[in-house]
Order: C-alpha cells, then structure tokens, then sequence
C-alpha cells in the first residue's frame, strides 16, 4: 500500500509542477480515488499511472475528469465531460491473464472488440490508451464507419468477442453502430500524451501486427 501510494505522489508531483493550482487539486483529488480503491484491491499500479497520465491530458484541454467511473453495470477507466459531451476512454496496459498464455493475439483482440463495442454507445465519444511499447490490436472492421461493416464482418467481430465475452454477450446491433474516436499513446516516462486518430494509428501499427 505506501509503495502504491507513494509511486502515485510521485506521479502527481511530477504531472503537476508548473500547473496551475486547479490541475494539481483535480489531480490530487483522482489520486485519492486511486489510492482508495487500491486500499480494496479494485486497482494495479501500472494501470493507474497510465489513467493518471491521461487524466492530465484531459483536464488541460478541458474536461472535467473521473476514475473508475460506474456506468450502470459497467466500470470505465476514464470519463470525462466537457460541455454537453461526455468522453470515454479505456487503458490498456498489454496484460494477458497466466490462462491466456497460448492465445494471447486473441485474447488482446476480442478485449479490444469487446471494449469498443460495449463502452462506445455509452458516451458521444470512445477512446482507446496504451503506453508506446504495447500495440493496441483493434479489428478492422470497427474502424470503418457503420454503415460499411457488412453483416459477415459484424458477425466474425461477435464470434471473436463470444470466445471471451458472452455474460452478456455483444449484440449484433451494438457491434454495428459501435466506434472508437482516438487512441492515446502514454508515454508514463515522460508525463507525454500524443493523440491519434484510429485510422492513422492502424496505419501506423498494421505492419508490425
């Protein structure tokens, strides 16, 4: 627990010299939440720097932020309003659980698909992070707008979500309309965001997947 909360001060400290005193009390007061929960054993160390990082982010461009936000029977990384919009954005750290050792490609893939899927239709917009040195796998056809997925691609999507995902499992209807907006690259090092658009960052990571 004070390592965790330690790492967490330090992260703080670091995000915040030479910010105005607002970033540093909504930073503080999303590192009291952290460190709470942490306390319970909801949150891991590495995943949490990386909602810290990206809260910063978001608080400077605007946005009034939260943590492990409750959304009826769902729990989000990050949601943050702005005006009338509301934000969602996932963490994705590049863990695969012990039990996935043999399929990890698949596994990362269907929890991508399921997680653009279920927390899209949740909020005006959906985002996706990851630290530079893990490759988010998102499936092509949630990339193209709705009204291109043909309903082959909308059922391979489903299939490879059921393997993981059924309870409940994904609609068909939801997969169709679902989208993702920004990926965020965290680099935790340096305290840096970088912003990109999903079809750039496939363009980007395609050839190495």
């Amino acid at each position: 627990m004070e390592k965790f909360e330690g790492d967490l001060n330090l992260l703080v400290e670091r995000l915040c010299k030479g910010e105005r005193d607002f970033v540093s009390r909504e930073m503080e007061r999303l590192r009291d939440r952290l460190v709470s929960l942490h306390k319970e054993n909801l949150v891991k160390i590495n995943h949490s720097v990386m909602e810290l990082v990206c809260a910063k982010y978001l608080i400077l461009a605007g946005y009034n932020v939260n943590v492990e936000h409750v959304l009826d029977s769902l729990s989000c990384d990050i949601y943050a309003l702005k005006g009338f919009g509301s934000l969602i954005i996932e963490v994705e750290t590049g863990f695969v659980p012990p039990e996935h050792a043999l399929d990890p490609l698949t596994y990362c893939r269907a929890r991508t698909a399921s997680k653009i899927t279920r927390y899209s239709g949740c909020a005006e917009k959906f985002g996706l992070a990851a630290p530079p040195h893990y490759v988010i796998h998102i499936p092509l056809t949630l990339i193209k707008p709705p009204r291109y997925r043909s309903e082959s691609e909308i059922k391979e999507v489903k299939a490879l979500c059921d393997l993981y995902y059924s309870n409940p499992p994904v609609s068909l209807e939801e997969i169709k309309n679902a989208r993702i907006h920004t990926v965020y690259i965290l680099d935790v090092d340096g305290g840096i965001v970088k912003e990109n658009d999903p079809s750039t960052y496939i363009e980007k990571t395609q050839p190495i997947l």
